[in-house]
């Protein structure tokens, strides 16, 4: 055991996960994918983060994804593969991530020892990861590392988000939240993704949000405003913690003074990335 800080896995996680994310938003991305065929930015996104684990259906991306409806998936898997295969959409969305990053972060943040160092780092964390359980780290864990350190440093960060996502998911189904129940409460603490952001990515229609809302409000975990009652916020406090707990190993392997130069690092290219105009504005927040 470490002297790990009980949620220093989660301050690291959220310095390298919204790097990770910058793919899905970059319109490298969608270029990359549209020269192979796939011009549906939401089929995109399904295929990109799903190609993993192969030419899979909508049923297992529902399962993995955990907060989209069904029936979108189905509209584009498993048909995007008839378009192109995982393969081929794999080195497409790493060629994005390349162009990507050099864009927002330079060529010199891109080619940095700091770069380096928080490749090595990130994947020393992640060699404390675990396949069981855990679907979209496993598939990622089968794949390559890339050669070079800004695309090592992106393949890591993904190692680990996908296997603290998997957890979560986890976290979730025992705290009785389904899809959209686990959204909704995540906007309602104000951290999560905005509602109009939602209703346009992820499948759900307002009578959708307004039904989770009412099943929410029947276990007393949000009040007639939408907002957070004391049970709500304790819920969502332990399922937080839960996932901490769940996901602790890599970064106990990798140390606390390792976690710590980790997290700084990875710190600093996010608030590089975010000035750049990494992610949407309104992102996330209550409205």
């Amino acid at each position: 055991m470490t002297s790990l800080h009980p949620r220093a896995g989660r301050r690291c996680h959220n310095a390298l996960n919204p790097l990770h994310s910058t793919v899905y938003f970059s319109p490298d991305f969608t270029a990359e994918l549209a020269q192979l065929g796939v011009e549906d930015p939401r089929a995109a996104y399904f295929a990109g983060r799903g190609a993993a684990m192969g030419a899979v259906g909508p049923g297992a991306v529902a399962a993995a994804f955990y907060n989209f409806n069904h029936e979108l998936i189905a509209e584009h898997l498993p048909a995007v593969w008839d378009t192109a295969s995982p393969e081929a959409v794999l080195a497409a969305r790493l060629r994005a991530v390349d162009t990507t990053l050099r864009r927002l972060l330079g060529d010199d943040a891109v080619a940095s020892p700091e770069m380096a160092e928080a490749a090595a780092l990130a994947l020393r964390a992640a060699e404390a990861c675990t396949r069981h359980a855990r679907p979209l780290y496993a598939a990622h864990a089968d794949l390559p590392v890339p050669d070079e350190p800004h695309l090592a440093y992106w393949h890591a960060a993904t190692l680990l988000r996908e296997h603290r996502g998997d957890g979560h998911l986890a976290a979730l189904l025992a705290a009785g939240l389904d899809p959209l129940e686990a959204l909704v409460s995540h906007t309602a603490t104000g951290k999560g993704m905005a509602p109009r952001w939602i209703l346009a990515t992820r499948g759900w229609g307002r009578t959708d949000w307004e039904a989770a809302q009412s099943r929410l409000r029947e276990r007393g975990l949000i009040d007639a405003e939408g907002e957070l009652t004391e049970a709500g916020t304790a819920l969502r406090t332990e399922l937080e913690e839960h996932t901490d707990r769940l996901d602790r190993a890599p970064y106990e392997h990798l140390g606390a003074e390792g976690v710590e130069r980790l997290t700084e690092l990875g710190r600093g290219f996010l608030t590089t990335a975010a000035l750049a105009g990494a992610f949407p504005e309104n992102l996330t927040g209550k409205g």
